[in-house]
C-alpha cells in the first residue's frame, strides 16, 4: 500500500499538484512501518520540505540512537535549519570504530567550517582523508576547503585527483575549478588548457568570462576577444566583460573597436565609473577630446573622488590650454578630500601659464618630493626657477638632474654658467 500511494504522491507533485500530494502522504503516516517512514523522510528531504523530515528521523533517532545513519541524517537536517549546535552534538556520538564515523567527520567539517573554524574543519577533514585515503569524495571536500580559502594550490592536486573519475561533483565542475585555481595562481597558461576542456563540459557565462579573462591576463589577447565576444553574444548583458574586452582589443591595436566596446558596454552598466575612464582614455589615443572629456565628466559624476578621472581630465585642459578650468576641477576635487601629487604638479602648469608664480611656485615645491626622481618634472621644475630669477634652486634641481643623466649636454652647459654665478 504504502508504495503505491508514495508513487501517487510523486506524481501529483510532479503535475503541480503539490499541496494534494503532501495531504496524501500525511494522511497514511500514522498506517508506516519504520523503514517506511525512514523512506518517506527521504522523498521530503529530496523535495526541501525539511521541516516534515526532520518529524519523521527525530522520532526514529529516538527509536534507534545506534543507527549511525539515521543520525548522520539527523544531523544533515539539523545543519540545514541551522542548529549547528545540535547537528555537533550528534555527529559527536558516531564513534571512530563506526564504518559512518568518516561521513561524520566531512559534515562536521562543514559545520566547523561554517562557525569559522577553519584549523578545526582542516584537521576533521585530513582525519577523513587518513582513513580513506582513496575516497574521492574526501579529495573533493579537501579541494573545496582550500579552494574557498584562497588557498588554490592546495586546492589543485586534490582536484586533480577527482577529475581523473568525474567531470562534476554535487553540481561543481571540476575542470573548472581547475581552470579558476590555476588562474588565480598565476599560471595562466596551464588555466586556459582547463578553460578549453571545461566550456566543451559545460558552457556557461561565468566559464566563458573565466576564459576570457584569464587569457587577457596571459597576454593572450586574440584569444580573449574570441571568447569575452563569445560571452557577448550568450549574455550581452554580462557587464563585467566589457572592460577587459576593450583593452584587449587595445592591445591588438584595435582602437576604435576597443572604444565601440566601451559604448556596448556604458548601455549595460551606465553607473561603472571605471568604463566611462577607461573610454574617456581611447577616446584620447583616437583624439576624439570632445567624446573623451564627456566619458571622464561621467565618471567624475558617479565618483566625484575618483582621482584618474579627474587628472586625466586635467590633462585634456592643460592640452587645451584651458587652465581656469584644470584649476576648477582640481579644487573640487580637493573639496571632496582628494589629494594626488599630480594635482600639484598640474595647477603649478596651469598657475604658471597665468602668470600666477607664486601660486605655481608653491604647488611646484609641493610636487617635488613625490617627483623628485622623475626628469620631466625635474626639467620642467628647474626651468621654472630658471626663469623666476631662483637660481641658486635652478642650480641645484639641475644639479640632480645631471647626476641623473651624465650625458645631458644642455643641463650641463646651463650648469657651467650657473657655477660662475656661485
Amino acid at each position: 500500500m504504502f508504495n503505491s500511494v508514495m508513487d501517487e504522491a510523486i506524481n501529483l507533485v510532479n503535475k503541480g499538484e503539490t499541496e494534494a500530494g503532501l495531504n496524501l502522504l500525511e494522511n497514511i503516516v500514522p498506517t508506516l512501518h519504520d523503514e517506511e517512514k525512514l523512506q518517506l523522510a527521504d522523498q521530503f528531504y529530496q523535495w526541501g520540505i525539511v521541516d516534515k523530515a526532520y518529524e519523521l528521523i527525530e522520532e526514529l533517532h529516538f527509536l534507534y540512537p545506534e543507527e549511525t545513519q539515521i543520525t548522520l541524517f539527523l544531523a544533515e537536517l539539523n545543519l540545514d535549519l541551522e542548529k549547528e549546535e545540535e547537528a555537533i552534538d550528534l555527529l559527536n556520538t558516531i564513534s571512530k570504530d563506526d564504518d559512518s564515523y568518516p561521513q561524520a567527520l566531512l559534515l562536521l567539517a562543514d559545520l566547523y567550517q561554517m562557525q569559522g573554524l577553519l584549523e578545526v574543519s582542516e584537521q576533521k577533514l585530513n582525519e577523513a582523508k587518513q582513513l580513506l585515503p582513496e575516497e574521492l569524495i574526501i579529495d573533493f571536500a579537501l579541494a573545496e576547503f582550500y579552494f574557498h580559502q584562497g588557498k588554490y594550490k592546495h586546492a589543485i592536486p586534490f582536484y586533480q585527483k577527482v577529475a581523473t573519475q568525474h567531470e562534476s561533483v554535487s553540481g561543481v565542475f571540476i575542470h573548472h575549478r581547475l581552470a579558476e585555481s590555476y588562474s588565480a595562481s598565476g599560471e595562466f597558461e596551464e588555466s586556459l588548457t582547463y578553460y578549453k576542456e571545461a566550456i566543451t563540459q559545460h558552457e556557461d557565462a561565468h566559464s566563458l568570462f573565466g576564459y576570457g579573462f584569464t587569457a587577457y591576463q596571459g597576454g593572450f589577447y586574440k584569444t580573449a576577444i574570441q571568447q569575452l565576444e563569445n560571452l557577448k553574444e550568450a549574455d550581452p548583458h554580462y557587464s563585467s566583460m566589457y572592460l577587459y574586452l576593450a583593452k584587449a582589443y587595445e592591445q591588438e591595436e584595435l582602437i576604435e573597436e576597443a572604444l565601440n566596446t566601451v559604448e556596448s558596454g556604458i548601455k549595460v552598466d551606465e553607473f561603472n565609473k571605471d568604463l566611462y575612464l577607461y573610454g574617456g582614455k581611447i577616446a584620447i589615443k583616437l583624439g576624439k577630446m570632445t567624446r573623451a572629456e564627456e566619458l571622464l565628466r561621467e565618471s567624475l559624476a558617479i565618483d566625484p573622488g575618483h582621482i584618474e578621472a579627474a587628472v586625466t581630465l586635467t590633462h585634456i585642459f592643460l592640452q587645451e590650454e584651458r587652465f581656469d578650468d584644470v584649476i576648477d576641477l582640481i579644487n573640487e576635487s580637493k573639496r571632496y578630500g582628494e589629494e594626488d601629487p599630480q594635482f600639484d604638479w598640474n595647477l603649478a602648469r596651469a598657475y604658471h601659464q597665468k602668470e600666477d608664480y607664486t601660486q605655481a611656485l608653491n604647488h611646484y615645491q609641493a610636487a617635488y618630493n613625490f617627483f623628485k626622481e622623475q626628469q620631466e618634472f625635474l626639467h620642467e621644475y628647474g626651468y621654472f626657477l630658471l626663469e623666476e630669477g631662483r637660481r641658486k634652486e635652478a642650480k641645484e634641481i639641475f644639479t640632480k638632474i645631471l647626476e641623473n643623466d651624465p650625458s645631458n649636454v644642455e643641463i650641463g652647459d646651463i650648469l657651467l654658467q650657473l657655477e660662475d654665478e656661485f
